[in-house]
């Protein structure tokens, strides 16, 4: 099916996602402290060819011809993360006057040209002092996370009137502490559960603060959520997708929109449990006012033949993407029909979607994504069919504006509507950047000069 602009309402939201550590580079700028991605980075065999973030797209030193390249794509709103060591580069304590600065100019910018800024005030880059003195598995690096969130609204909080709080708690947690895979690349299980409940307790504590700075503003929270199938009606393979559903969807939506983690991944994780206080799960579920949603395709599950436990396995047939994640369109539709049917979320944002190709200049100097237009044009039909079903979507940011540093990846993968030529910094726009600018141009209503014409 072809996405059809004119099907979303005038006031839906066009945007394009991105993250600090991915873009702006000067990480050892204007008083920046060390984050944990900058010492991940460093240590050899972390990421892919050595990259780092110390460059990225030098957004630093470009966002006001960047924001050009957002004017000119039409968008309505611009998602961005906020470095949290740029700020306080201990972690507490001493504010960084020019790093606050710094997004002061990024926030004007934007609203003159009239598009929305939604900042997200954690995307992974937590800073190293507070890493050294335990990271996110200690309570302590909530309490700091308050006081970094209160100098930052302080400061915008009069102007900027959409923000979230945390960008996909599961994987800073998980991926971070668990697994090893993203910074700080810790690989222990306690660690990692301990991590997700003070990143929610954290994101509990942040709404509260944010309200105060900027009482009319609308907070919410990103959840990467992608479908959990079973590979078969073998109820083994179904017990199998419950588990993992639990463990990296549930464990995270019940207790923000609940008040509860679900009983069943309690039992799950009866011998790592969360560290609940009295308290916090009341502040967890705060509520707020919208729910983001990261996308990009589903999980097929087996059980394992020996222990039961989820095994991912790749569908038998059907496009992948460079990152060897399926194209599936429908897995998109589900998640925001769940919110919409078994959370009663009232709104929802598709905080990111995007795919990665191999992309190359060609000899007449663009980049021809036919696979990109042709991923974005099928996952934006999905969300139009979300919000005809009854789904209060309100907005749906592309991941990405740049290619980007892509964390462990390295520069080895491109998500971006515009190209980065890494050795000059040179923008591509490529031709997925001209179908969504057309796209978007599609729904807009005619000025009233020219319909009247």
């Amino acid at each position: 099916m072809t996405a059809r602009a004119e099907i979303f309402p005038p006031a839906f939201l066009w945007g394009a996602a991105t993250a600090a550590y991915q873009i702006e580079g000067a990480t050892a700028e204007d008083g920046r402290g060390e984050s944990i991605w900058d010492r991940f980075c460093a240590t050899p065999g972390n990421v892919r060819n050595g990259d780092s973030g110390a460059v990225a797209c030098d957004f630093y030193h470009r966002y006001r011809d960047d924001i050009g390249l957002m004017r000119e794509l039409g968008l309505d709103a611009f998602r961005f993360s906020i470095a949290w060591p740029r700020v306080l580069p201990d972690g507490r304590g001493r504010v960084n006057a020019a790093g606050l600065d710094f997004y002061d100019r990024l926030v004007d910018t934007l609203l003159e040209v009239g598009i929305r800024p939604f900042p997200t005030l954690y995307h992974w880059d937590l800073p190293q002092a507070l890493e050294d003195a335990g990271g996110w598995p200690a309570r302590a690096t909530a309490e700091a996370f308050v006081e970094y969130v209160d100098a930052v609204a302080a400061r915008l909080g009069d102007r900027v009137t959409d923000w979230t709080t945390h960008n996909e708690p599961f994987c800073s947690s998980w991926l971070g502490y668990g697994t090893g895979l993203h910074a700080p690349g810790r690989t222990n299980v306690a660690d990692a559960i301990a991590a997700a409940h003070h990143l929610l307790l954290s994101h509990g504590w942040a709404v509260e603060v944010i309200r105060r700075h900027s009482p009319e503003a609308e907070v919410g929270i990103v959840f990467d959520l992608w479908p959990v199938q079973p590979m078969s009606d073998d109820p083994a393979d179904v017990e199998a997708a419950r588990i993992m559903d639990g463990f990296n969807s549930r464990r995270f939506l019940d207790p923000v929109l609940r008040g509860e983690y679900p009983a069943d991944v309690l039992e799950e994780l009866a011998p790592v449990a969360p560290p609940v206080a009295d308290g916090d799960l009341a502040v967890i579920a705060e509520p707020i006012d919208f729910i983001g949603v990261n996308n990009y395709s589903r999980w097929i599950v087996r059980a394992d033949p020996a222990s039961g436990k989820p095994l991912a396995v790749r569908a038998p047939e059907g496009q992948l993407t460079d990152m060897g994640w399926e194209v599936c369109p429908d897995g998109l539709y589900e998640v925001i029909m769940r919110l919409h049917r078994d959370y009663r979320v009232q709104k929802i944002y598709v905080t990111e979607n995007g795919a990665a190709f191999p992309d190359v200049v060609t000899h007449d100097g663009r980049v021809h994504d036919v696979e990109r237009q042709t991923y974005l044009a099928d996952y934006i039909e999905a969300t139009g069919r979300a919000l005809a079903d009854g789904a209060p979507v309100a907005g749906y940011f592309v991941w990405s504006l740049l290619d980007n540093f892509e964390w462990s990846s390295g520069y080895a993968k491109r998500f971006g509507l515009v190209y980065v030529d890494y050795p000059t910094l040179r923008r591509i726009p490529k031709d997925s950047y001209c179908w969504y600018r057309d796209f978007i141009a599609a729904g807009r209503p005619e000025p009233a000069s020219s319909a009247q014409a």
